[in-house]
């Protein structure tokens, strides 16, 4: 295991690499002039050309990356040009706010939508099943926004069982009181397609032979179906969460903008609007290291729920 982890780590290098290559030549030659951004519209040539001398745009391009690389690994993105807050001081702050958020909505999706996924193959066929698909596809059609619109209107206007906005400095407060109809709207969202989807995995498992043994045996189609289907099936959900995992990450950006959390989503959407560069970048950067240390943790994973997969 240990040499795997080396080798796959080491095999990250490249890929890390490429992107941050990527994401320097598209900021550079497609982002736009730094300088001219943060001069503005009244700015002097002269005063441009300070700014230019201040971020060192006028030293050759090997120099600049070489620059941009020193930031990835220090941390050290400088300064926002938007807040001139430190941008690693930004994303301090801010991200205790995204993962009050995320971890909440990422336990419920696993927690609530296996179980269910696996309650509806068990009673495949019948007009619950038919029912639950037919829902769960109409669920899937509306607008993420509609959700938001229509939640926000029922629970916390009309029943007043939530406030519409708000943050506090408490973890318990926003926990109990500020996080939960967020919360359940994003799994109300996800909850419909993981369904479906979780139901096929169950429904491929079940059609294999090894199930028409464990019946053959006597065992009861409860004990087939915890014990050696849900173990089967989750290969493919861990691969499926693995893929979902960056997406709920970025999902839950949305999400702190339409109820006015303070975390890194609302940050993000900002310095797009601003052409915050340094924030971008930073933000951009991260979650490509994240998304790779995902999958690798992944395959750990796969070792850990079926010991016949073989690391190489």
């Amino acid at each position: 295991m240990t040499a795997y982890l080396i080798r796959r780590l080491w095999q990250t290098i490249p890929t890390l690499a490429g992107v941050v290559l990527l994401v320097f030549f598209l900021f550079k030659y497609f982002g736009g002039d730094p300088a001219e951004i943060l001069g503005g519209l009244n700015a002097s040539p002269e005063q441009i050309d300070a700014i230019r001398q201040q971020l060192g745009l006028n030293e050759p391009v090997w120099q600049q990356l070489w620059i941009f690389v020193q930031r990835i690994v220090t941390f050290d993105w400088g300064q926002s040009w938007a807040t001139n807050e430190p941008v690693a001081s930004l994303f301090a702050s801010r991200l205790p706010a995204t993962l009050t958020v995320m971890v909440p909505i990422l336990l419920l999706d696993v927690l609530l939508a296996i179980p269910f996924a696996l309650g509806v193959a068990y009673v495949r066929g019948s007009l619950t099943d038919r029912s639950i698909m037919v829902v769960t596809t109409i669920a899937l059609s509306i607008s993420f926004l509609v959700y938001v619109i229509v939640g926000q209107y029922f629970f916390a206007f009309r029943l007043g069982w939530f406030p519409v906005q708000g943050w506090s400095d408490s973890l318990w407060t926003n926990l109990t009181v500020y996080t939960p109809l967020p919360v359940l709207l994003a799994v109300m969202v996800g909850l419909a397609p993981q369904t479906r989807l979780y139901r096929t995995f169950f429904l491929d498992e079940i059609g294999q032979d090894y199930v028409r043994t464990a019946r053959a045996k006597g065992l009861t189609e409860t004990r087939i179906l915890l014990k050696h289907v849900l173990r089967n099936a989750m290969i493919p959900i861990l691969t499926n969460l693995s893929v979902a995992l960056p997406g709920i990450f970025v999902g839950s950006f949305l999400i702190e903008v339409f109820f006015s959390i303070p975390g890194l989503g609302r940050e993000v959407l900002l310095a797009v609007n601003r052409s915050d560069y340094p924030v971008i970048q930073a933000v951009t950067i991260y979650i490509a290291v994240i998304t790779m240390a995902i999958n690798v943790a992944t395959d750990v994973l796969y070792k850990m729920v079926d010991p016949r997969v073989v690391l190489k």
